[in-house]
């Protein structure tokens, strides 16, 4: 009798004749990139350096495709976005030391993004491992303690042959949900060293699906259907999964109303009859959600920014869905569902019964009603209308990316994205300098429609260098930058909380005159204007900028206890 756990692949003959006559010239670095074209990888992103240049090298021998930033962070973030939109796993290739520790804050917004990212770094040489102060260059004591509390998993490889295998569970693990960060490191004689192995063909690294248990599904589907006043937050985890489909349907199923988080922006349409559209930072919306007699939470972790500010105190059942364990029930008590969005909620799907609610939408109308009236009493035309140029400029299949400044925290709230897994921002881990090297790498990934990259000028400095990577490779990436002469959210925060600013004010460049000596287009635009020319560059074919000069205010927040 054959068992299914008896099967091998077996290889052809001409697998076995170049298993059996590698070609000469091959090292260590060969069997990286070997290994990650037969996991499937097409395009690489990353930083050479001294102890990296074996893999470095290789990368001429290959037919993968290497997009080269101009600081490791950036090129962590440009990963981090094409991991995003393609929901591939996106090699990163470091060196080891100050330019893998660079990449940190990438990896720290990639892993509370769930987004997956391949990080392979070079190590000091073997006899170095281990902690011993041998004196190398950028010799670290334990060089992978710095990436544990960050990424998913860490895989220190110390020969050749343990090359695949290292690189196959790391994809694994990236793309295993909940998606995120992986870390790879290699030593520096290990990938210059000659090899004799054979070249690497295939490899099976296919993810763990994150199956929901079935008696916990009978239960929330039996709630869900037997609820009075439901509704629904979507999370990440659905634009992760794939699953705004599921989500919709399910919805409308049981004549739910849904909100989305912010890092759940597209997962359920805008203007859909039941749809709360993304308004977290309102107490209208937390009120709504607060008398849900049964409120279906799907990947999210309801954390800071998903439960104004931890303000949020729901008084009906929780059911939460969520791939990331340590995230279920982390913030209230709920029926906690260890699961993928998109099996959980097919599996919903399959057992609810259908729920009538014919005044489902006329509440939401009455929420989105009472948020416009208190946005409208504070006077904040000129930045709904800014952001309403924005939204009209771009093309409705094009994706954005925000970086922390005052305009995408209104973009979080009130823009429309008009499609799930399109607006993507550094709102994950809060960091600075996200939006353009994430465009980047979204542009590398589908050339074939404009990206939008949205900075204010404190964040537009930690990335300017970029501007060499997008004329470059000639990216079809268009870089909006609100210029308002400093960190702005920063100086409101502290005028509010103790009368006047201080570290706020920043001298800065041009930023036109600055990207045109880089070769990349640009314009100064005005509130007025900025719709024409923001679709005037998105419409321009490789890369440009488009800087608008204004100072933006928030709406006044509504967690503080005041209205």
């Amino acid at each position: 009798m054959t068992h299914d756990h008896d099967l091998v692949l077996r290889p052809t003959p001409a697998q076995t004749e170049a298993a059996l006559n590698p070609p000469p010239g091959r090292n260590g670095g060969d069997l990286v990139v070997e290994t990650l074209t037969g996991l499937g990888a097409t395009t690489v992103f990353g930083l050479p350096g001294q102890h990296a240049l074996g893999m470095f090298d290789a990368l001429r021998r290959s037919d993968l495709r290497y997009v080269g930033l101009r600081v490791e962070n950036n090129a962590g973030f440009a990963a981090d976005a094409y991991g995003r939109v393609t929901g591939e796993a996106a090699p990163l290739l470091l060196s080891t030391g100050p330019g893998a520790l660079t990449s940190l804050a990438a990896l720290q917004e990639a892993a509370a993004a769930s987004a997956p990212v391949l990080a392979i770094s070079s190590q000091v040489p073997t006899a170095g491992l281990g902690g011993g102060r041998h004196g190398y260059l950028h010799e670290l004591p334990d060089q992978a303690a710095s990436f544990r509390g960050v990424v998913k998993s860490v895989h220190t490889v110390r020969t050749q042959s343990q090359i695949p295998s290292a690189i196959a569970a790391a994809w694994k693990s990236a793309l295993s949900a909940p998606h995120g960060p992986v870390w790879v490191e290699i030593p520096q004689d290990v990938l210059l060293a000659g090899t004799s192995l054979p070249v690497v063909t295939a490899m099976d690294a296919t993810p763990d699906e994150l199956a929901p248990r079935p008696e916990l599904t009978a239960v929330a589907a039996e709630s869900l259907s037997r609820a009075e006043r439901p509704a629904v937050i979507a999370g990440g985890g659905v634009v992760r999964a794939d699953a705004s489909g599921k989500l919709l349907a399910l919805a409308e199923r049981l004549n739910a109303p849904v909100v989305t988080t912010f890092g759940g922006k597209g997962a359920f349409p805008w203007e859909h009859p039941l749809s709360l559209q993304s308004w977290l930072e309102d107490r209208h919306t937390t009120d709504f959600l607060e008398d849900a007699d049964v409120l279906l939470v799907v990947g999210s972790g309801l954390g800071e920014l998903s439960s104004n500010y931890h303000t949020f105190k729901p008084r009906g059942r929780v059911i939460q869905i969520e791939a990331d364990l340590g995230k279920l029930e982390s913030n209230h008590p709920a029926l906690g569902i260890h699961a993928d969005a998109r099996l959980a909620l097919q599996a919903l799907l399959e057992t609810v019964e259908e729920r009538t609610d014919a005044g489902a939408p006329d509440r939401v109308r009455e929420v989105l009603r009472k948020v416009r009236e208190r946005i409208a009493a504070q006077e904040l035309t000129l930045e709904q209308d800014v952001l309403a140029a924005v939204r009209s400029a771009l093309p409705a299949d094009s994706p954005s990316f925000w970086d922390m400044t005052i305009l995408a925290y209104w973009a979080w709230s009130a823009f429309d994205a008009q499609g799930p897994n399109t607006m993507h921002s550094a709102q994950g881990a809060g960091g600075l300098g996200y939006g353009f090297p994430a465009a980047l790498g979204a542009a590398a990934a589908d050339p074939t429609r404009p990206v939008l990259a949205v900075s204010g000028d404190g964040g537009a400095l930690y990335s300017i260098a970029e501007l060499a990577t997008a004329r470059q490779y000639d990216l079809n990436v268009t870089w909006l930058i609100v210029d308002d002469g400093g960190y702005g959210i920063l100086r409101e925060y502290m005028n509010d909380a103790f009368g006047q600013a201080t570290a706020t004010e920043l001298t800065r460049p041009d930023y036109a005159a600055l990207a045109e000596s880089f070769g990349v287009p640009a314009v100064r635009t005005t509130p007025e204007t900025l719709e024409t020319d923001l679709a005037k560059a998105l419409s321009a074919p490789g890369p440009s900028v488009v800087v608008l000069p204004a100072a933006l205010r928030m709406f006044a927040p509504t967690h503080l206890g005041t209205d």
